[in-house]
């Protein structure tokens, strides 16, 4: 079996991370080859990127800047992680990937969604998600959910107005417009066990369907 690639996406607290690890531990169980990891980060460089970037004391870092950090963090973990993973016939789960840039850095920062592309069109080389399943949630609810959260970092976009919040979601929503073969809408506002149900269950469809 070919090796696949499943983002997950969504705005801050919208519970991607749980349902992430309940979704590989599932897959396990049923025989899958998993490899779980995350962006910006899942090896050592783009780790070292996520620090810096998710910092709350660069407050002053410049958007375009912050763009193509995510764009180097993006294609060393490409390279390192993902690559060799799909080479390998493994399902890869993949908290955020270019979808996460398009909204935060295209959209809400307001770099264009095209120019914020054209930047990691050289990063991904081709590389795209087979599957995305975007979280979708009301801002202010999934910035509750953070507050609540003792075990979550406190990251430098949790700090941003509640408004920048909503233009991230309004992004979001733009980009399942543009690939609604890829995307698939889940409502996050669900309990963390109906999310993931429905999740679990859509991933399971899709590999069957290509085995």
């Amino acid at each position: 079996m070919s090796g696949k690639f499943i983002t997950f996406e969504g705005p801050e607290g919208a519970g991607k991370t749980t349902i992430i690890q309940m979704l590989e531990q599932s897959l396990k169980k049923i025989g899958y080859p998993v490899l779980l990891t995350r962006e910006p980060g899942g090896i050592k460089i783009a780790e070292e990127i996520r620090h810096i970037i998710l910092n709350p004391e660069n407050t002053e870092m410049d958007p375009r800047t912050e763009a193509l950090l995510y764009a180097a963090a993006r294609r060393q973990h490409l390279t390192e992680r993902v690559i060799p993973a799909l080479s390998e016939g493994q399902i890869i789960l993949c908290d955020r990937f270019l979808d996460s840039s398009l909204a935060y850095q295209g959209f809400a920062r307001g770099l264009g969604m095209k120019e914020v592309y054209q930047i990691n069109e050289f990063a991904i080389n081709g590389t795209m998600p087979h599957l995305t399943f975007y979280l979708d949630i009301d801002p202010e609810i999934g910035l509750k959910r953070i507050t609540q959260n003792r075990e979550r970092e406190v990251n430098r976009l949790d700090l941003e107005k509640l408004d920048f919040h909503y233009k991230v979601r309004e992004g979001y929503l733009t980009l399942l417009e543009m690939f609604p073969e890829r995307i698939h809408l889940i409502d996050a506002s669900k309990s963390a066990d109906e999310v993931y149900e429905e999740i679990y269950n859509k991933v399971k469809m899709y590999l069957f369907s290509r085995e």
